[in-house]
């Protein structure tokens, strides 16, 4: 009651905050989200997750920064996968059916699910070594007559 008293008279005490700590704005930067491998699976995970969606956590896979999305701990055996090295990483990741795996330094695994390359394009994890394959759209005749009709 007696700070609005204060207020309310035009006397209460005026300290300006300090610019330093005022505000979220450094660490929403891109520079300042990249993953740093020597940490133990559940950092990994909230790392990740609390970038997700902006600006998103990366790392250099292949020379390209790539950005994680939709990561999960994972607690469960080993799954098969193709080996995929990442930079500063003490182990490969795998890429399985669902999705990159990636190592804690205590040996413990993250799933992650999407990943997206610099030029902003988004791909489940489980189809990062098939990105660039394309398919042609091949419709049926029955489909063929419908997408006539729809014209």
């Amino acid at each position: 009651v007696e700070a609005v008293h204060l207020i309310a008279d035009g006397k209460a005490p005026r300290i300006p905050q300090p610019k330093e700590g005022a505000t979220y704005e450094g660490i929403q930067k891109k520079e300042n989200a990249e993953i740093s491998w020597d940490q133990p699976a559940a950092a990994l995970h909230n790392w990740i997750r609390g970038h997700d969606k902006v600006p998103g956590a990366w790392t250099t896979i292949n020379d390209q920064v790539v950005t994680f999305y939709g990561s999960s701990l994972l607690d469960a055996s080993v799954p098969a996968g193709q080996e995929l090295t990442i930079k500063g990483a003490s182990r490969p990741g795998l890429v399985t059916k669902n999705g990159l795996v990636v190592f804690g330094n205590d040996g413990k695994m993250v799933l992650v699910r999407n990943l997206q390359f610099e030029d902003g394009k988004m791909i489940p994890a489980s189809k990062y070594f098939s990105a660039d394959e394309t398919t042609a759209l091949e419709l049926t005749e029955e489909e063929k007559k419908m997408a006539e009709d729809i014209r």
